[in-house]
């Protein structure tokens, strides 16, 4: 059974709020934030949350996730559509993972529609707002 998650967000989601407002919502990433740990205490999990901007720094925490993680859920930004590096750490640590995305990808440009992490995650969820998120915390918790 899952006890500790970690969620990772990517590039630019430290502008929630302000960037796009009409694609990503109005409320700020420390709202977001607040209600996954909610969601995750209410589930009875333990939750870190990480934010980057920076490839390397998004992977060296994936590998950390090996030793104090259970599940990560991850949005992985921009970096989504084309790191394989992102890719490889995932399916190097071998925990469950969650993709998971604020917008429909699948309704915005077409290069957002392409997941290199996808096939080495568990599943994935978009399109829901930050309910995306607050679902992968109960898909984990159920894992």
């Amino acid at each position: 059974m899952v006890k500790k998650i970690l969620v990772i967000h990517g590039p630019n989601l430290n502008l929630l709020g302000e960037r796009e407002p009409n694609v990503y919502g109005e409320s700020g990433i420390e709202v977001l934030n607040n209600n996954i740990i909610d969601r995750a205490s209410s589930l009875g999990l333990e939750c870190e949350i990480f934010q980057s901007n920076h490839e390397g720094a998004i992977i060296d925490r994936l590998h950390s996730a090996r030793g104090d993680s259970d599940g990560v859920v991850i949005n992985a930004g921009a970096y989504t559509h084309y790191s394989y590096a992102i890719r490889d750490a995932i399916s190097a640590i071998k925990i469950p993972c969650i993709e998971v995305h604020i917008s429909n990808v699948d309704a915005r440009e077409a290069f957002r529609a392409n997941s290199v992490i996808a096939p080495v995650c568990r599943g994935s969820i978009s399109g829901l707002g930050f309910a995306s998120y607050y679902l992968a915390v109960q898909a984990l918790a159920e894992m």
